[in-house]
C-alpha cells in the first residue's frame, strides 16, 4: 500500500507500508494491502504504520479523515507530528490535540451564543409572521 499522511501545509508520510493501525470513534482498526476500500473519520490518537523492510512509523495525529482505495491510502488532518518515541507521541496528544485551547473555548462558546441567538430571532420571527 503506499500511505500519505496530508497536512494544510506539507506530506508529512509518503511511503509504501504494509500495515497502517488508527484510531476512529469506534475504536483502533488495521488496514492490509488487500483490505476493502474504506473510509474513516480519525479521532486524536498514534497512528502505526509497518513498513516491508520491518521499519515501524508512529505519527500523532488530530482529527482527520482516512481514504482507502485500492493501494493507495491518503490521510488528511490539520495537525499531525512524526516520531520515533511513542510515549512522546502519546503526551503530544494528550497535551496538543485533545485538550482545547483558551482561544478555541472562547470562540466555541461565542458561536453557541450567536447560534442560539439566531435560531431564537427565526422563531420570534416566525411567531410574528403567524400573528
Amino acid at each position: 500500500m503506499h500511505l500519505r499522511l496530508m497536512l494544510p501545509t506539507e506530506v508529512l508520510i509518503d511511503e509504501q507500508v504494509i500495515k497502517i493501525i488508527a484510531e476512529a470513534e469506534n475504536g483502533s482498526f488495521c488496514l492490509l494491502p488487500r483490505h476493502a476500500d474504506f473510509v474513516s473519520s480519525l479521532v486524536p490518537g498514534v497512528l502505526y504504520v509497518s513498513k516491508e523492510n520491518g521499519e515501524e512509523v508512529f505519527a500523532a495525529l488530530d482529527h482527520g479523515i482516512l481514504v482507502k482505495c485500492g493501494d493507495e491510502v491518503l490521510v488528511s488532518t490539520v495537525n499531525a507530528v512524526r516520531g520515533d518515541d511513542l510515549e512522546k507521541l502519546k503526551s503530544t496528544v494528550a497535551e496538543q490535540f485533545l485538550t482545547l485551547s483558551d482561544h478555541e473555548r472562547i470562540a466555541r462558546s461565542a458561536l453557541a451564543r450567536l447560534e442560539a441567538g439566531t435560531i431564537r430571532r427565526f422563531i420570534e420571527l416566525e411567531a410574528q409572521a403567524h400573528a
